[in-house]
């Protein structure tokens, strides 16, 4: 099956992963990210691990079993350090590529108080400026700004529906622009911040918007809980859509949670499927 829409076009790869030299996911898989050299990392929830594969789906290697609880997310910076948001641990982990632990970003094993880092995060990236951005999504409602050592700066957000407040801020992302996109997922938007926070403004009537990515040429790729994939230009112009329910290849069997374009501009995207464990991969035609 393949997606053909506004210039763009994609064919999956059917069975990514499960041939002679890959290997089952074995748990659900919600969220992945590739480094310089495209291995794919993919964040396994139950049992906790990041499971490493080649662009082809061979298996490489999996890591992090014995640090990990609840993996939410995984997001590479351009040094190939790769952030992980621990939703059950409440922290954000920085590791190498082998499994290292380089940095740690909250309390292991304890929420933080109202407002503090975390409760339950949901996505954390590096901003080209050195600061590290986190969405601490599913226990309140905030976004945390740290400098690059690790110490908090600012936070900003509060429960609710009007401009700087979320329903479920799940993903963030900094654009070329050097703004803050945040996925507001219950409250069905795309919002937008300066570096400090201030609100900028909106893309609305998304349909439960999981994650983005932004590519080279600054086309914005997210992944919508109603089983779709929307691209949109910086100034929020929609360029294509595609995606329809299913359990054949190409279709959704359950949720688009995360996304990902490696250095070839193919396509990856890890659906929240408890009875599936879906992870497909779509090469750019």
């Amino acid at each position: 099956m393949a997606a053909q829409q506004g210039g763009f076009s994609f064919k999956v790869v059917e069975g990514w992963g499960a041939g002679p030299a890959g290997r089952a996911f074995g748990g659900v898989t919600p969220a992945v990210a590739t480094d310089s050299r495209d291995r794919v990392y993919i964040a396994r929830r139950e049992p906790a691990a990041i499971l490493v594969y080649g662009r082809e789906g061979d298996f490489v290697a999996s890591w992090g079993e014995d640090v990990l609880q609840n993996p939410h997310s995984v997001w590479f910076n351009e040094k190939d350090e790769l952030y992980v948001c621990d939703v059950d641990d409440h922290t954000v982990r920085k590791f190498d590529t082998e499994g290292r632990t380089l940095q740690t970003l909250g309390t292991a094993g304890q929420a933080g108080g109202p407002g503090e880092p975390f409760n339950q995060p949901t996505w954390a990236v590096e901003a080209p400026w050195g600061e590290i951005y986190v969405s601490d999504g599913y226990g309140q409602f905030r976004v945390h700004r740290f400098a690059a050592e690790g110490s908090l700066l600012h936070s900003w957000g509060e429960e609710g529906t009007g401009p700087g407040q979320f329903g479920l801020p799940h993903c963030l992302r900094v654009d070329s622009r050097g703004r803050i996109l945040v996925l507001d997922r219950s409250n069905r938007r795309l919002q937008i911040f300066d570096a400090d926070g201030v609100y900028m403004g909106e893309w609305p009537d998304l349909d439960g918007p999981n994650d983005l990515y932004i590519d080279g040429e600054d086309k914005v790729y997210i992944a919508e809980g109603n089983f779709r994939i929307s691209v949109f230009d910086l100034d929020g112009r929609l360029l294509a859509r595609w995606g329809e329910p299913g359990e054949g290849a190409g279709q959704f069997a359950d949720h688009p949670h995360g996304l990902w374009l490696d250095s070839r501009g193919d396509l990856y995207v890890a659906e929240v499927a408890t009875l599936h464990n879906r992870l497909q991969k779509f090469r750019r035609e």
